[in-house]
């Protein structure tokens, strides 16, 4: 497909979409949004990916949503128009989704990263949620998920003051999982792509969906889910193949079935 406001790449077993709004740091319009979701269908339907890169450039991942978007919106027209299905769709996207984060991740751009599995910054990286300023809110699952990573109250400042966290503050609160040079961001996150594709891509996505929900039951209800997967893993050839290669004391060869 021909996009008008991400880049899109296939290499080997990983795919990367690329916001590619630079003239305005990455702003967050719905037209980008619906790209993105449309990206992760195809990505989806397609066997041989099974890892997705989401990254933006030097400057900016996302610096937040596009305000001029919705200015001049009425409350009603907010509710009518302003979708956040697109939202929906990249949080329950089955395979791992590493955003690579250099430079500004603000507002809707922090909201997006957070939709990720695995954040990587760089050194330039700033975090935060700043809607306050404008006299809103996080409306993209920021007052959500900001405080299963970092705790209420490193969220409640975050969130009611509009302050940025530095990408070393952003990983010791647990919002991202480290700091990589800014030159070596994409190579960094091609190899933990790569590392996480060579893994049995059934077990992986199974593994995936049960962390994901913990972070909305109870850890009965949970474990319970996770029990469930566990079982169903042992139809798979993948299985077999991970214990016998061990038994073996040899490499895997996974193919996803």
């Amino acid at each position: 497909m021909t996009y008008e406001n991400i880049l899109t790449a296939i290499d080997g077993h990983v795919a990367t979409i690329q916001l590619n709004r630079p003239k305005v740091l990455n702003a967050l319009n719905q037209r980008t949004m619906e790209e993105i979701a449309a990206a992760l269908d195809a990505f989806e339907a397609d066997a041989k990916v099974r890892v997705v890169i989401l990254t933006g450039d030097e400057r900016a991942f996302a610096a937040g949503a596009d305000i001029n978007e919705f200015a001049g919106k009425t409350a009603v027209e907010m509710l009518e128009g302003y979708r956040f299905a697109q939202w929906e769709r990249i949080r329950k996207f089955p395979k791992p989704i590493i955003a690579a984060v250099s430079g500004f991740c603000l507002g809707g751009g922090c909201e997006l990263a957070m939709t990720c599995d695995i954040i990587l910054a760089t050194e330039t990286a700033r975090f935060g949620q700043p809607e306050i300023n404008l006299g809103i809110m996080p409306g993209a699952g920021g007052t959500q998920r900001l405080p299963r990573l970092v705790g209420k109250g490193r969220a409640m400042e975050m969130i009611l003051t509009g302050r940025h966290l530095s990408a070393t503050e952003a990983v010791a609160w647990g919002l991202a999982n480290r700091v990589v040079p800014a030159a070596s961001l994409m190579d960094e996150a091609r190899n933990l792509a790569a590392e996480i594709a060579a893994k049995a891509p059934v077990a992986v996505r199974l593994a995936k969906e049960a962390v994901l929900k913990s972070m909305d039951t109870t850890i009965e209800l949970g474990a319970d889910h996770e029990r469930r997967l566990f079982y169903l893993l042992f139809a798979t050839e993948d299985r077999r193949e991970g214990v016998q290669a061990f038994l073996e004391k040899r490499k895997p060869n996974f193919q996803g079935w």
